[in-house]
């Protein structure tokens, strides 16, 4: 059983970050409800962050629906939802709502512009939130414009990540205090943290021209580079023995590859880097490179990353109802994290949890037939 055993956390189902919160929860045992639309003719999903969990379907739309969820709150550690601010409070399941029949319940809130602000109602995705948190900026090839990493960083980095935290630090505390709190997790705000480091080196060498710092690709020795069969490496030599490393085991001339930090000499190191790359294969590369202090790595495809020999000897991947998707993360020495189902429909628990928290069976036959629950 995970470390997160015996919480239980109602998650209001949403996209994106709000289901990467509850996978992160519930990967570590915590028992995460999750209350979905009634859907005509539920689907199994494939949709990885939604595993680990059961569902309910509610029409939160009802009177009888939010007092459904409301009565779960009563025997809940937390709920979090994705909504824009205010339509939790007008559905009836707001944070006054659910904390006056459970004073001690966390109540977790994803945004992304946050509760309040100028952009609090206004609509945006991950490249938006970024893009105004000054993450965006820096990434992208020298010269070019920004380049959207995924959605990593606002929606699952600096979003579910950072709500999963939040939930858990504020669930500690009740356990102190016996009071709930809400927690306001806002993707910008989490982007702009994950972008701490970066603050801290504005004043001191950092540059504003994207793709011209260390560590966003503007030096020969931290950066990707093509192979001779289309495919791409990665090389993080920063250290300068791991850097005596890079330049013996490619093969460039040692002389010309000194001053490792001189900017000035960035752009030339990286086109001859550029040509004795491209002479062998991502594989032969591999095998002069791979396992050296060089910090080198082939650069996987997510169909190729989990056939790697490390992540197979690390089980970094698993095989659920026949979907291969990442483990849980991270690991613990006792208390293990497991994946224990895949993805359920749509109100395919709805019985069995309403039974589990103190629903009468009359109860919820009534609820069924008036279509409040499906």
């Amino acid at each position: 059983m995970g470390p997160l055993a015996g919480f239980r956390v109602i998650e209001l189902a949403g996209i994106g970050p709000g289901p990467f919160c509850g996978m992160m929860l519930s990967d570590m045992g915590a028992e995460v409800i999750r209350v979905d639309r009634i859907v005509s003719n539920p689907r199994q999903p494939r949709d990885v962050m939604q595993r680990n969990r059961r569902s309910i379907a509610v029409d939160l739309k009802k009177p009888e629906g939010a007092e459904v969820v409301l009565q779960l709150c009563e025997n809940a550690d937390a709920i979090f939802e994705g909504f824009r601010p205010g339509v939790t409070e007008r559905l009836g399941v707001g944070p006054e709502d659910c904390l006056a029949r459970n004073e001690k319940i966390v109540y977790g809130r994803m945004t992304g512009w946050g509760q309040e602000g100028p952009l609090a109602h206004a609509a945006g995705h991950d490249i938006n939130y970024i893009g105004l948190a000054g993450a965006l900026h820096a990434i992208g090839e020298p010269g070019g414009k920004p380049v959207p990493p995924l959605n990593l960083i606002g929606d699952f980095g600096g979003g579910g990540m950072l709500l999963a935290f939040g939930l858990v630090c504020a669930m500690l505390e009740a356990q102190k205090s016996g009071k709930g709190q809400v927690v306001d997790a806002a993707m910008v705000d989490g982007a702009a943290s994950l972008m701490s480091a970066f603050f801290g080196m504005k004043d001191y060498g950092f540059v504003a021209e994207r793709g011209s710092n260390m560590l966003d690709g503007g030096a020969h020795f931290y950066g990707t580079y093509e192979t001779s069969d289309g495919k791409y490496i990665c090389v993080g030599s920063i250290e300068p023995q791991f850097y005596e490393l890079l330049v013996e085991h490619s093969g460039v001339n040692a002389t010309d590859f000194d001053a490792q930090m001189d900017r000035d000499g960035w752009v030339a190191k990286r086109e001859v880097l550029t040509a004795i790359f491209k002479s062998k294969t991502r594989d032969e590369w591999s095998a002069i490179m791979e396992g050296t202090d060089i910090c080198f790595a082939p650069v996987l495809s997510i169909w190729e990353a989990p056939d790697h020999p490390h992540n197979r000897a690390r089980q970094t991947f698993v095989d659920v109802d026949g979907v291969t998707q990442p483990a849980p993360s991270p690991r613990f020495s006792r208390s293990q994290a497991e994946v224990s189902h895949s993805a359920r429909a749509p109100g395919q628990d709805t019985r069995s949890v309403l039974l589990d928290y103190g629903f009468d069976d009359g109860v919820i036959t009534s609820l069924l037939d008036a279509s409040v629950v499906g």
